[in-house]
């Protein structure tokens, strides 16, 4: 992800054609989230320490 127009897609993107996920692209000091089956709608932008973050929390079990 060397350029700003490389999206990359998440290894968990399911069966089928794999579109059924999201894809990332480094924008400098920021990471750019979309939708593969939208790529040409909007993109959400989070700094890099954010989308650390953001990954952690996905990976550490929720108690309810």
């Amino acid at each position: 992800m060397t350029n700003l127009d490389t999206w990359q897609k998440s290894s968990y993107s399911g069966g089928g054609e794999g579109n059924a996920c999201v894809e990332i692209a480094h924008r400098g000091p920021h990471i750019a989230l979309r939708d593969s089956k939208h790529p040409s709608h909007r993109h959400l932008t989070l700094s890099t320490s954010s989308f650390t973050a953001f990954i952690r929390s996905l990976r550490t079990p929720h108690q309810e």
